[in-house]
């Protein structure tokens, strides 16, 4: 495909119409459509290559995963007091 320009017809995912239709573009940066104009419902939106939002459902189930991860972090590091006591351990060592 050649160059971008504004107002070229592009297919992108639509929030309001919940589906993939026709898109006018309306700016552009870096040569790239940055946003676009439904032509079905004319709203305006960040440009989304064709992907919908993720839904609720998607997102509550990430947030639910990264704060497991971010426990099971936590169990893994050791207390910074012993971490500090060890690196004090390490300097006394290496100067005497």
């Amino acid at each position: 495909m050649g160059e971008q320009r504004l107002g070229d017809i592009i297919d992108d995912h639509c929030v309001k119409c919940r589906r993939i239709t026709n898109h006018s573009i309306v700016s552009i940066v870096n040569g790239e459509a940055a946003k676009v104009r439904c032509r079905t419902c004319y709203h305006d939106h960040d440009y989304r290559h064709e992907q919908p939002p993720p839904s609720k459902k998607e997102l509550k189930k990430a947030e639910a995963d990264a704060q497991e991860a971010a426990q099971a972090m936590q169990a893994e590091t050791p207390p910074d007091g012993h971490a500090a006591a060890q690196i004090r351990k390490k300097v006394k060592s290496e100067h005497a």
